[in-house]
C-alpha cells in the first residue's frame, strides 16, 4: 500500500517517524509524498506541544472528505494516529470518524499487520448498498523493554542524525505526559549505539544528536552516558556529537569533563529550567531548587568556560503568581542563557497537574507574562551575540539559505545558526566565519577561506 507519513511535535517523534519508514518499507509498504495519492494516511503527534496537538485534529478534519470519497468508491482507506498523541487520547482518537488505526509509541513493530486489518472492509458492510463499514484496529500498550533494537532507521539524506539512546522517562514532573505516554526509562546497549553512529558516518553525516526524554539519565551495565559521548566522538568521520534533552539532576563531573574534553563532543547544553520560583518547582515536581540550579550552572561554566546554555521556561503554571513569575525573570536575568524556548502553560490531559491544579491563570495574564520573559530573553540574546562580532566560529554547513540567495546557513558549536555567503562547499563541511553583525536569533558572516577543516 502506499503511505503517507506526516510528523508533529519533538525531535523524538522525528526520530520516531524513521522507525516507522524502515518497518513500513520493510514490510513491503511504499513511501508516498502525496495525501491524495495514499491508501494509508498516519500522523504522528505530539501529546505534549499544543501546536502540535492542534496540526494533528487539524489535519484529521482536513482529511473527511477523502475518507468519504473513498468510502463512496469502497477503496481501501486507512487514516492512523501514532505516537505519544496516539497514546495519551487513544480513547477519543479511536471513537474519531476518520480515524480507523490507533497505535502508540511502543507499538510501531504491529503496524504493518494493524494497516492489513484496518484496511479491510469491515463485514456487512455492502449489505443493501450500504457503503462498507472502517474497520479500526488499536495496539497502545506500553512496553518496559521496547527499544527497536534491530531496527535501523530510515532517513533522509543530511548532516545530522537522530540517534535515540534511551526511551521513556522515570521523572513524572507534574506537567508532563510523557512517563504515560512513552512509558519507563530503558536504555540501549552502548555497542548497539556505536555500531550505528558508525554506520551513520560510512553513510556520510557529519554529526550525531543523541536524543531521550532524559538522554543523560542514559544506564548500562559497564557504561555511563559520558561513556557513550566519547564512544561516538572517536567515530572516524564524525565532526561533532551533541545531546538533547537532559534533566539538570543527571549533571555528574565526569559528564561535564567529557564535554570539556573532548573537541568533537560540542560545548551546548540544553538545561530546561521550567520555572525560578521554589514553590512552582516544588508543585512541579522538578527535584531541584532555583539554588541548586544557579550552583550546576556555575560548575558548567567553571568545567566548559566557552559553553553556550539554553533552557525552556513554561510561564502561567497553576498557582503562579506575579511574585513566582518575578522569580523566574530574576533567573533568566541572572543565568543569561544563550536562548530559551518559552511556553504558556497548557494542561494535559493526564498529568498530575491537570488532576490536581485548577489551570487558574488567566490567558491574559499568561501572554503579558510570556511577552516580558521573551523580551528580556531576546535583549539578553541580542547582547551575547552581538559580543560575537569580529570573533572566527566554525561553522558546520548545513546547506542553502532560503531567505538569503546565494548564502549558506550552519551553525557553530554552541548551536547559533550563521548565514554566510556561499563558499561552493557541501553540507557537512567545516569551514571557519568571522563574525560581521547579530541578531538576536542569528549571526551572519564571511568565510575565511575556501576548505574543509579536519578533511
Amino acid at each position: 500500500m502506499k503511505v503517507y507519513l506526516e510528523t508533529y511535535g519533538c525531535q523524538m517523534n522525528v526520530a520516531d517517524s524513521e522507525l516507522i519508514r524502515s518497518i513500513l518499507v520493510e514490510a513491503g509498504h511504499e513511501l508516498s509524498p502525496q495525501v491524495d495519492d495514499s491508501d494509508v494516511v498516519l500522523v504522528n503527534g505530539c501529546a505534549i506541544r499544543e501546536n502540535a496537538y492542534r496540526k494533528t485534529y487539524g489535519r484529521l478534519d482536513l482529511l473527511r472528505p477523502l475518507r468519504l470519497e473513498r468510502q463512496r468508491e469502497s477503496r481501501p482507506f486507512v487514516v492512523g494516529v501514532l505516537g505519544c498523541m496516539a497514546q495519551n487520547m487513544k480513547e477519543a482518537l479511536f471513537r474519531h470518524p476518520v480515524v480507523n488505526l490507533v497505535a502508540g509509541p511502543d507499538s510501531y513493530r504491529a503496524l504493518p499487520d494493524l494497516i492489513a486489518k484496518a484496511g479491510r472492509p469491515k463485514e456487512g458492510g455492502h449489505r443493501s448498498g450500504r457503503r462498507p463499514k472502517i474497520k479500526k484496529e488499536i495496539d497502545a500498550d506500553l512496553s518496559i523493554v521496547e527499544t527497536y533494537s534491530g531496527v535501523e532507521p530510515l532517513r533522509f539524506d543530511g548532516v545530522n542524525a537522530w540517534v535515540v539512546v534511551m526511551r521513556g522517562c522515570d521523572n513524572f514532573c507534574t506537567f508532563c505526559v510523557v512517563p504515560y505516554t512513552r512509558g519507563r526509562e530503558r536504555s540501549r546497549p552502548k555497542d548497539e549505539v556505536l555500531e550505528e553512529v558508525q554506520g551513520l558516518a560510512e553513510e556520510g553525516f557529519k554529526q550525531v544528536t543523541f536524543l531521550g526524554q532524559n538522554v543523560n539519565s542514559y544506564r548500562t551495565e559497564g557504561a555511563s552516558f559520558a561513556d557513550l559521548l566519547l564512544g561516538a566522538a572517536e567515530v572516524p568521520g564524525i565532526e561533532r556529537v551533541r545531546f538533547t534533552s537532559p534533566h539538570p539532576k543527571d549533571f555528574p563531573e565526569p559528564l561535564l569533563e567529557a564535554i570539556a574534553a573532548h573537541p568533537k563532543i560540542c560545548s551546548h547544553i540544553h538545561l530546561p529550567l521550567q520555572a525560578g520560583s521554589d514553590r512552582i518547582l516544588d508543585l512541579m515536581k522538578r527535584t531541584y531548587t532555583r539554588t541548586e540550579f544557579l550552583s550546576l550552572v556555575d560548575q558548567i561554566r567553571a568545567t566548559i568556560p566557552n559553553v553556550a546554555l539554553t533552557t525552556d521556561l513554561i510561564v502561567g503554571f497553576p498557582t503562579e503568581t506575579e511574585a513566582d513569575f518575578q522569580d523566574t525573570f530574576d533567573m533568566v536575568e541572572r543565568v543569561g542563557f544563550d536562548s530559551a524556548y518559552i511556553f504558556k502553560y497548557s494542561e494535559r490531559i493526564g498529568t498530575i497537574a491537570a488532576r490536581d491544579f485548577p489551570d487558574e491563570v488567566s490567558p491574559k495574564v499568561k501572554t503579558d507574562r510570556i511577552v516580558r520573559l521573551f523580551d528580556l530573553q531576546h535583549r539578553i540574546a541580542l547582547e551575547k551575540n552581538r559580543d560575537k562580532i569580529g570573533k572566527t566560529f566554525e561553522v558546520l554547513i548545513e546547506g542553502e539559505a532560503e531567505k538569503r540567495v546565494g548564502h549558506q546557513i550552519g551553525k557553530t558549536e554552541g548551536h547559533m545558526m550563521v548565514v554566510f555567503p556561499s563558499t561552493g562547499l557541501p553540507p557537512g563541511a567545516l569551514v571557519p566565519v568571522e563574525i560581521k553583525e547579530a541578531s538576536p536569533a542569528a549571526l551572519f558572516g564571511e568565510a575565511l577561506r575556501l576548505s574543509v577543516l579536519n578533511a
